[in-house]
């Protein structure tokens, strides 16, 4: 799948946004891609997941992991139906007390040879807080994932990074805003934060 086909899949789900946004690492964008929207239509995200599995498979092999971990909120579908594709069990962590914790009964066996999977990787604190997780259980992360990955391969996870996109928007600090997008009111999409 060609990076312009993910980025079909986003605006034609309403998912590629304009405006003035407030992203989960507390950076502003011009531009913010919500996952939750093109993933809400299976077959997108069929069709994202299966091309993903794909390349992952072409690097890591037939059979390259044992299970999935994503960070919740955002790489839960995504994890979910690349564990799907991938003939493997999904987990997900979540946030306790501000750190990544497994719940729910979630397991990762000692040795375990895990995938990380993400929605949109932006400066990778996400992933790379899901990757300490996976480690303090035991778990061996082979490499991280995601649909697309905002920072264009300049993130380093530490591990081999698998992206199905690469999609390099400007985003600021707060204090190197540039005038035309200070003028707007910031709006935060994400699920970090909610009460």
């Amino acid at each position: 799948m060609t990076r312009d086909e993910v980025l079909q899949h986003y605006r034609e789900s309403g998912a590629l946004l304009e405006g003035h946004f407030l992203l989960t690492s507390g950076l502003h964008s011009p531009v913010y891609m919500q996952s939750a929207k093109v993933l809400s239509h299976p077959a997108r995200a069929e069709a994202m997941c299966r091309a993903l599995a794909d390349t992952i498979r072409a690097k890591l092999g037939p059979k390259p992991v044992d299970i999935v971990c994503s960070p919740a909120m955002g790489g839960v579908v995504v994890g979910y139906e690349l564990a799907r594709q991938l003939g493997v069990p999904a987990i997900f962590t979540e946030r306790v007390d501000g750190k990544f914790a497994l719940r729910r009964g979630f397991e990762i066996e000692p040795g375990a040879r895990v995938l990380m999977a993400e929605d949109v990787v932006t400066t990778g604190k996400s992933s790379r807080e899901c990757i300490d997780c996976i480690a303090e259980h035991g778990g061996i992360t082979v490499g991280a994932s995601c649909i697309v990955d905002r920072s264009d391969g300049e993130v380093q996870l530490g591990v081999p990074m698998f992206a199905l996109c690469g999609f390099k928007v400007p985003a600021y600090r707060e204090d190197e805003l540039p005038p035309e997008l200070a003028k707007l009111p910031a709006v935060k999409p994400g699920s970090r934060g909610l009460k």
